[in-house]
């Protein structure tokens, strides 16, 4: 098992707000929107360098997407900013309606998502919104697992001409991509290679994924464990050759299991070469308030329940 190491843990929402600071400096058609969470969003330096490039729309989410889809008309690249529940759910009629029907160049950012938004509790806790933004047609849906993944991840939305959703979160995690990483698209990343079942993950199930690993190594399992930043396009090729050398594979996310990317790997076994699965997710609920430690732990969203996901998995084979 390959050794990963960190120096710090950050939430992965201040990458996206350095990200977007540097974008401030290095292209002068990326224009922010905020509804009223501009410390929550980390856009204060992003302002402070560009205040006649950000607008305050203030609890008025709809008409966020509404100006932000407006503005790429006149070629500006919009990066609209909010609570993930309230940047899917709460606009979804305008997003389909005006961002993606049109096909307009609008980067949705949306912190705070999963379970892990934590004591807020399930009214701001949103577990669905990846299915929501998948399914619409020709979006974009971007996860990363750690600050500076998000940070590239931002930076590189810029230079993709179409509408994307970029899902990060509040809870300081482990900081273990490397700094000066080529953010790719659509492109899967091997995190380690193994040979009895595959693990693919995504966001902050991917730091989990690898202390599975750890631990599953110890037990004498070898996991090939992948990180899944791009939900859609979904990297089907490094998925299918990864699985056709293990055998098996279990999904890791903080999102529900209906909708999420374990049902978009199952659609991609199934039209192309069934194999056994186990899903680590949350199954079909709401959450509720508490730590995001406790959340995760109670929901089954962490290294233990992978480990036990593969266990029930590897009996399939």
């Amino acid at each position: 098992m390959k050794k990963y190491t960190y120096t710090e843990t950050i939430d992965t929402r201040s990458g996206f707000g350095v990200g977007l600071a540097e974008l401030g400096r290095t292209n002068p058609n990326v224009v922010a929107l905020c509804a009223d969470l501009v410390g929550s969003l980390k856009m204060a330096e992003f302002i402070k360098e560009n205040p006649e490039r950000f607008f305050q729309i203030g609890i008025a989410e709809a008409n966020m997407m509404g100006i932000a889809a407006g503005l790429t008309i006149g070629g500006k690249i919009p990066f609209t900013g909010t609570f993930a529940n309230f940047s899917t759910g709460r606009v979804y009629d305008q997003i389909r309606q005006s961002i993606a029907y049109s096909d307009k160049n609008v980067k949705i950012c949306a912190s705070h998502a999963g379970l892990t938004l934590g004591e807020d509790g399930a009214t701001h806790q949103i577990l669905e919104d990846i299915g929501l933004m998948k399914m619409l047609p020709g979006m974009t849906v971007i996860n990363p697992c750690d600050f500076n993944q998000t940070k590239a991840a931002t930076i590189a939305i810029a230079e993709y001409e179409g509408p994307v959703y970029l899902r990060f979160g509040r809870p300081k995690v482990p900081n273990f991509t490397p700094e000066d990483q080529k953010f790719e698209i659509g492109k899967a990343i091997m995190i380690n290679e193994g040979t009895d079942v595959t693990i693919v993950a995504t966001g902050h199930l991917v730091w989990e994924a690898i202390l599975a690993g750890e631990e599953l190594e110890k037990q004498g399992v070898s996991a090939e464990i992948i990180n899944i930043h791009t939900i859609k396009p979904l990297d089907e090729e490094a998925i299918l050759k990864s699985v056709a050398k293990t055998g098996c594979v279990v999904t890791a996310e903080e999102h529900n299991y209906l909708g999420g990317l374990g049902e978009s790997v199952a659609r991609t076994l199934v039209e192309n070469t069934p194999a056994p699965q186990e899903f680590v997710a949350t199954q079909d609920t709401f959450g509720e308030s508490g730590t995001p430690a406790q959340l995760m732990d109670k929901y089954g969203l962490n290294s233990e329940a992978i480990i036990k996901a593969v266990t029930k998995v590897l009996k399939r084979k």
